[in-house]
């Protein structure tokens, strides 16, 4: 059996090699195992910048995006120890931070700027820190003090020590906005529009300016699986007393994940496409080998070679193609896909200007990250595509009629 497979193994290299074929042959088996390695490379590099992108979402962008909270419809939390103990209990619930948010108007001079005013307590600690100095975030412990966004910091040229006034809305009838002298603790940087609408401050800040005498009015939760978020705020939900709005991330801001989704897909989709019209070469090539080695098929056939192992001879010339243009292909892929940063560094210097700018999105560069996973499932599906492509060659090389062939 091994023996019969080295045979077709021999005679498929015999027939691939470049003196037993015209150039034109030659040409086009050429240009089938390069548009394969093209499209392998190029599809490993697209699949490398999504994954990048998926994963900057969900470390970085859902940093200060709440995975899960649970809103009071109207004034504070009734019964806010029922979601503490159903988070505390929860295997996937990582953190339960008490939050007071709230709409202002930050006056400077005779400007006024909206921003979302967000009461948090830094003695329980929130991501938010790791975006600013130690120093700053000491200061928010302190009465009627305010951490503020470096983009809406510098409109308002606005620094640590500096005060302002912010203007709310009272929360019921008509009465006067509420005007609140507050002193910038400092500034945090996250990137894109956070940066120009939110503003933190500690519960009992929010609280004056709210017109809470206690408790929260909000509960975020942060989950160890971000996926897992709308499962966990269903099941948490079912426990609490309070009439609560439920919300989750994947609500609220999941369209950018579905937008990273979809062109996942459509990128498999169009890696089908391109790597079919390259394996379309293989059957082109395998056709004309079989029409310019009928007399070969015949004398081979006249000497004992079986139908099927005429099957194997071209089935196996084919993979060779695909398996040179897939090798070629991953391997460049891969070299392209970590040294990506880098093109993409020398593009922004070539050209000065940033391809992601820090003003409009939360990150100023485009994030690349590498699976194999992706790597394998690329190589596969090429693969599987270049043996297609030689079936119904192969099947054509084995009806070749013995006689007619010799005599030709």
């Amino acid at each position: 059996m091994m023996a019969r497979w080295q045979l077709a193994w021999s005679l498929a290299r015999r027939f691939r090699g470049r003196r037993q074929r015209s150039r034109f042959l030659s040409f086009i088996t050429v240009s089938s195992t390069f548009g394969i390695a093209l499209g392998c490379m190029v599809f490993i590099a697209g699949l490398s910048v999504m994954n990048g992108f998926s994963n900057v979402l969900e470390t970085r962008f859902l940093q200060l995006i709440p995975h899960v909270e649970f809103r009071a419809v109207e004034g504070a939390l009734k019964y806010p120890e029922t979601i503490y103990a159903a988070a505390e209990q929860h295997p996937l619930v990582t953190q339960a931070r008490p939050v007071i948010r709230t709409q202002a108007l930050v006056q400077q001079g005779r400007e006024f700027v909206g921003v979302e005013v967000t009461g948090i307590d830094p003695t329980r600690g929130h991501n938010v820190a790791d975006l600013t100095s130690a120093t700053a975030w000491q200061q928010l412990v302190q009465p009627n003090t305010i951490l503020l966004g470096a983009g809406l910091a510098q409109k308002l040229k606005l620094g640590a020590g500096d005060s302002m006034t912010l203007v709310v809305a009272a929360e019921q009838g008509f009465q006067a906005p509420k005007r609140l002298q507050v002193t910038v603790a400092g500034v945090f940087t996250f990137g894109g529009q956070v940066d120009h609408q939110m503003a933190y401050v500690n519960l009992d800040t929010a609280r004056t300016m709210t017109g809470l005498t206690e408790g929260v009015s909000i509960i975020e939760l942060s989950v160890a699986d971000v996926f897992a978020a709308e499962q966990v705020a269903n099941e948490i939900g079912y426990q609490i007393k309070d009439f609560v709005y439920l919300e989750h991330w994947m609500r609220t801001q999941g369209h950018l994940y579905r937008d990273i989704q979809m062109v996942r897909v459509v990128m498999y989709l169009a890696l089908i496409l391109v790597l079919a019209v390259a394996c379309f070469n293989i059957v082109s090539t395998l056709m004309m080998t079989v029409q310019e080695k009928q007399r070969h098929i015949g004398v081979l056939r006249t000497m004992g070679l079986r139908t099927a192992e005429v099957v194997k001879v071209f089935v196996l010339q084919g993979i060779q193609n695909g398996l040179w243009g897939v090798l070629f292909g991953c391997l460049a892929g891969v070299v392209v896909s970590l040294n990506l940063p880098h093109v993409f560094s020398w593009i922004e210097q070539w050209s000065g200007e940033s391809l992601l700018s820090s003003d409009v999105y939360f990150i100023d560069r485009i994030p690349v990250l590498l699976q194999w996973r992706d790597v394998l499932i690329v190589a596969a599906v090429a693969l599987l595509m270049s043996l297609l492509a030689t079936l119904y060659p192969a099947w054509k090389a084995s009806r070749v009629e013995v006689v007619k062939a010799i005599s030709a």
